[in-house]
């Protein structure tokens, strides 16, 4: 079965707008590869771009694995660590 990633990273975007000091600001489904930007509210300079790989990763955009599929909320609590953000 192949993995949906567009659902991997739609969940993703939830569990980070959880985090009281992250905003999602966008979510591509349909660009190739489908993404979800995400920054600091506080700072228009932590900001972050992550893709789901077909194996199941969460990766920003300079290619630090986040996570799995398996645990989406702690994919998005490791991105709001690296973004200097409270935890949900």
């Amino acid at each position: 079965m192949m993995l949906d990633t567009a659902l991997c990273l739609e969940r993703f975007a939830w569990h980070a707008g959880r985090h009281a000091d992250l905003s999602v600001q966008s979510l591509a489904l349909a660009s190739d590869p489908a993404y979800v930007s995400v920054r600091n509210r506080f700072s228009a300079t932590l900001a972050e771009t992550v893709t789901c790989s077909d194996e199941g990763a969460f990766v920003t955009s300079w290619g630090y694995r986040l996570g799995t599929t398996e645990d989406v909320e702690s994919a998005a609590a490791r991105l709001a660590f690296l973004l200097a953000a409270l935890p949900a």
